[in-house]
């Protein structure tokens, strides 16, 4: 059983708008992408399309931020030492699927 239904026409060119609900749940606005997986069975599932370098933590941050925002919360500036330690480890490669050595705790 779904948690929201919502309803959306298409146009004659083939568009839709996404209902408010939905957008929300998704995280999406203006310009943001969703992707839609179709199945065997009918069925289709609508998500929001990731861009292959975007990163989910910072993505989790923005949206605290964006929220923040919209409720009136003042968005205090970034410490500037952390704004130095964000500069010189930016773009740096890491390899998810890299075998970690040593202890990892959980």
């Amino acid at each position: 059983m779904s948690i929201i239904r919502e309803q959306a026409t298409v146009t004659a060119t083939g568009r839709l708008t996404l209902p408010r609900a939905v957008r929300q749940v998704l995280g999406v606005g203006c310009g943001d992408a969703v992707a839609f997986d179709v199945y065997d069975d009918g069925w289709v599932v609508i998500s929001r399309a990731r861009g292959e370098h975007e990163d989910p933590a910072i993505q989790a941050f923005l949206g605290v931020l964006a929220r923040d925002i919209r409720h009136g919360k003042r968005v205090q500036q970034l410490p500037k030492a952390l704004i130095h330690a964000m500069q010189a480890h930016g773009g740096s490669g890491v390899d998810l699927d890299e075998e970690i050595e040593g202890d990892a705790a959980f």
